[in-house]
């Protein structure tokens, strides 16, 4: 289980006179050929750690989405207003950072709805995009979130910062993200913040680009929501767009079976983010890939149609993976 440090009632003083503002003074325009992806950072704003995120951050000209506990917002709104000074995107990470699938619609809608608030009082603007804490969700969120125009955002990668990743770790994780996609990371680790300069020349490396994360899609695109999302020189993709619902199967003592299926397109690619130590131990009407770790699976359609499904191994962890979608 993912578990997070969350500062609450801190007091926030920034040193007088300090502004941080977004600039980049690259020799030459930055080459976004390969793409763009979401970088996120969970659980600020926090007195100890934000400032020195942000300022990494913006010396190596990378923007970034900051989705912020609301209660941290509210004692904290200086720092808020130096997130957004800074150019990053702020998002809603619920009030108090609980499992939201364990409460009803009334709790979860003053969960959202005070983050809302509170972010509004600080920035002037109300958050677009919504990640679930410990990236649990179900029907009952997802129309509270509908009803506050809010889009869910999980991720594709994991850096692992929360469980005791090392900064070559964060880094490495990073190297894997691809065109659109969106890594988790966390605003409240020193390893978290000294990867950013490496995971800065990685992408640039790769000719890819920090974008925004679009709340008609979920997926990483300009900075200006404009522009392809898929590398200029690289075909179009199937039209629509896409969206992953996940329904749950049958269940045994020591494992359960989940069902995906895919609208907006018949040309899909769906990833699924198993929980340590859980395992994915069957498949069916889809074809699968996997990652080194054997955590995260790439779902590609077979000819058996938009639903797949597979079988997890819990062992002891019964949270379901996250399950994102990408158009092929």
């Amino acid at each position: 289980m993912i578990r997070k440090l969350l500062v609450l009632g801190a007091a926030c003083t920034l040193a007088a006179g300090l502004v941080l503002t977004w600039t980049t003074t690259p020799s030459k325009a930055a080459d976004c050929s390969g793409g763009y992806v979401g970088l996120t950072y969970d659980d600020g704003p926090n007195p100890a750690t934000t400032s020195n995120l942000l300022d990494a951050l913006t010396s190596n000209g990378l923007r970034a989405t900051m989705f912020n506990v609301g209660q941290n917002a509210q004692n904290n709104q200086a720092l808020v207003r130096a997130q957004q000074n800074a150019g990053m995107w702020i998002g809603n990470h619920s009030w108090t950072h609980p499992h939201l699938t364990q409460l009803g619609a009334a709790q979860i809608q003053s969960e959202l709805q005070r983050t809302q608030q509170a972010i509004q009082q600080a920035t002037g603007a109300a958050p677009k995009l919504f990640r679930p804490p410990y990236g649990e969700t179900n029907a009952t969120l997802r129309s509270v979130e509908q009803q506050l125009g809010l889009t869910e955002v999980i991720w594709d990668v994991d850096s692992q910062d929360w469980n005791g990743a090392s900064t070559a770790q964060i880094v490495q994780a990073a190297g894997r993200l691809q065109n659109g996609q969106v890594i988790l990371m966390h605003d409240n680790y020193a390893t978290t913040i000294a990867a950013v300069p490496q995971i800065a020349a990685n992408l640039r490396a790769r000719n890819m680009c920090a974008g925004m994360i679009s709340p008609a899609t979920g997926r990483a695109v300009a900075p200006d929501g404009s522009g392809p999302t898929t590398p200029p020189s690289s075909p179009p993709p199937g039209g629509g767009s896409c969206t992953a619902t996940v329904s749950a199967g049958q269940q045994w003592s020591d494992r359960f079976n989940l069902s995906v299926t895919v609208s907006g397109t018949n040309s899909w690619i769906v990833t699924v983010t198993v929980r340590s130590p859980q395992k994915i131990i069957a498949t069916w009407n889809g074809t699968p890939t996997w990652d080194g770790t054997g955590n995260v699976m790439t779902m590609r359609p077979n000819g058996s149609g938009n639903t797949f499904g597979f079988t997890v191994q819990h062992n002891g962890n019964w949270t379901w993976p996250s399950v994102s979608c990408r158009v092929g």
